[in-house]
């Protein structure tokens, strides 16, 4: 299986609701590192996975997105608690719909894996992987 990595970063502010979380159901701030990996088991026909320059413009655009917002004000995250992990599932969805439109370049056609990272620290990151 290959595999192509490109970064970015969002900072949002969001609070939880639920006892499990603990001073974070206050409003905080939180900066990401953003890991987006593009797979597939045989290179295209330019021997790439993915264009980077694309795949890295999608998930600017995406990280754009989200960035300098509170979360809790969104009307799509109304009532979610918008945890790492679930973030890292809606950024990689939203890849995938670029992805299957085209976005990502015509070589994106074989891709079949797409998995999202946010590190939360040095010490601390959670994954969503989808298939395509």
């Amino acid at each position: 299986m290959f595999s192509v990595t490109v970064r970015d970063h969002i900072m949002i502010a969001h609070s939880f609701s639920g006892e499990v979380f603990g001073p974070a159901q206050r409003l905080h701030g939180a900066t990401f590192v953003v890991d987006a990996t593009f797979r597939r088991p045989e290179l295209d026909d330019d021997n790439i996975v993915v264009d980077i320059g694309r795949a890295s413009e999608q998930l600017h655009t995406i990280c754009g997105s989200l960035s300098y917002r509170n979360l809790d004000d969104d009307p799509e995250f109304k009532g979610v608690n918008t945890s790492t992990e679930f973030l890292a599932k809606v950024i990689a969805d939203r890849l995938a719909v670029r992805a299957q439109a085209g976005e990502l370049g015509p070589g994106a056609v074989g891709l079949t894996g797409i998995s999202v990272t946010l590190h939360e620290s040095h010490i601390a990151w959670a994954s969503y992987e989808r298939t395509l």
